[in-house]
């Protein structure tokens, strides 16, 4: 393949050409990953196109590269940056973060007060997000606007998620919430200013905050969130596979 430039940028109406190439690929990356994501149709990308609501990533000649938006939830408490998807031919390039840190800036600015959220299966986009600042939650964190999670109605593992509740299922929820972030940056200020006048260096600044971050989040390890996930798998398709069969001894390993 020809070397070609990438640019990644906000999608604007003039995009909406690509609308059908979108909504094919993410179908199709869907299952072949064997999992699902919230099915849209080209109508409703072009939607987040016109309103400035998306990232696109397309090469100077014009082939589509990835594609992300933006959804508000719970009257814009809540932000989800939804529908990432990479043409395969360009996969393997960094492509995926350079649009998630994109679509993440686009947010803030669009959003700034609201708590930023996604759900995923993919290892490399939770390390992605975990750069950018998000923390892994519980779904209890995550919002509870209906309409949201109608959205995994066309994920083949729905019924492993209305089966807990919706506290759980094979994707990890992580967040990203400001006033959070703020709190901890004005509390890390503080811990500074009072070791700076105090002469002590045996603390390291905001000492509860790390101690907090060490509780919630992978710092960034991959290797923590391949063997999180497999765990998750094994224990939710297990349960999944055991409640169809009743009566049958199998036990299944998925690893």
């Amino acid at each position: 393949m020809e070397k070609q430039r990438i640019i990644v940028r906000v999608a604007t109406p003039d995009d909406i050409h690509y609308s059908n190439t979108i909504t094919d690929e993410m179908e199709a990356s869907a299952k072949a990953r064997g999992t699902g994501i919230a099915k849209r149709s080209p109508a409703y990308v072009e939607l987040k196109m016109q309103e400035g609501k998306a990232v696109i990533a397309i090469t100077d000649k014009g082939d589509w590269v990835g594609f992300c938006y933006i959804e508000a939830w719970g009257h814009d408490k809540f932000v989800a940056n939804s529908g990432l998807i990479v043409n395969p031919a360009f996969r393997g390039h960094g492509v995926a973060k350079s649009i998630k840190k994109k679509i993440f800036e686009l947010s803030r600015e669009k959003y700034p007060d609201s708590k930023i959220f996604g759900l995923t299966t993919g290892l490399a986009v939770m390390k992605i997000n975990s750069e950018l600042g998000y923390e892994p939650v519980t779904y209890s964190e995550l919002t509870d606007d209906d309409e949201f999670w109608k959205g995994c109605r066309s994920c083949v593992n729905f019924d492993i998620l209305t089966s807990k509740q919706r506290k759980n299922c094979l994707c990890t929820a992580m967040l990203y919430d400001p006033l959070e972030k703020l709190k901890a940056v004005e509390e890390k200020a503080a811990a500074d200013k009072a070791d700076a006048e105090k002469n002590q260096h045996s603390v390291l600044p905001g000492g509860d905050i790390h101690e907090e971050r060490r509780r919630r989040g992978f710092k960034g390890n991959i290797k923590l969130y391949e063997r999180w996930l497999r765990f998750k798998r094994f224990v939710l398709l297990k349960s999944k596979k055991e409640g169809s069969t009743i009566g049958l001894k199998k036990k299944f390993f998925l690893f």
